[in-house]
């Protein structure tokens, strides 16, 4: 049976054009069409990955209990991908709102102006058999979410040699002691 893969994401919003300048920065990525209902915008040869959807009624921002969709995932090749958008993305005022070492990912979580939130992640493990067996061992169990992490600490770290294999290991994130990231996610933070 054939398995389908990732085409795209409808964001309903009040503030469309904030969004959509939002995604073409976060993502590298253009308007492919916009008329005042719908924006599509595009980052790789699909012609479209985030569409917006913009109501005749503008609607408040959600609040950080409103049932709705939590967040989208992208994921980079490696630590050394993910750290140079991280670096992108801080030098034009972008930052994430938490970093969390899940352990099958290292992630860097993005709000976007709506408040949803953006993952940012590599995997940490090269099969997805390996990640399973971690989801099933002792470290997930006692914490499936994981530590917070400092990405300007990782982004000092790599450049002074440390090894992604070290750094994409929960042991590294726990050295810094940050709060528990469980409250950022939830809106409590």
């Amino acid at each position: 049976m054939p398995t389908p893969k990732f085409a795209h994401v409808v964001l309903q919003t009040g503030q469309p054009a904030a969004l959509r300048d939002w995604y073409c920065t976060v993502l590298d990525g253009h308007v492919v069409y916009a008329d005042d209902a719908l924006t599509f915008i595009t980052f790789d040869e699909e012609h479209h990955r985030i569409a917006l959807l913009s109501p005749p009624v503008a609607h408040e921002r959600k609040t950080p209990t409103t049932a709705c969709m939590h967040h989208v995932a992208y994921t980079f090749g490696d630590l050394d991908e993910l750290l140079e958008r991280y670096v992108l993305l801080r030098d034009k005022g972008v930052t994430p709102a938490v970093c969390i070492a899940h352990g099958v990912t290292t992630s860097l979580y993005y709000q976007d102006p709506d408040g949803n939130f953006v993952e940012m992640q590599i995997d940490n493990f090269a099969e997805p058999d390996q990640a399973t067996a971690y989801m099933h061992g002792p470290e997930y169990a006692a914490d499936s979410v994981g530590p917070a992490f400092d990405p300007e600490e990782m982004v000092r770290a790599r450049a002074s040699g440390a090894s992604a294999e070290e750094l994409t290991d929960r042991s590294w994130a726990l050295r810094a002691g940050l709060p528990d990231p469980m409250g950022v996610l939830l809106g409590a933070g």
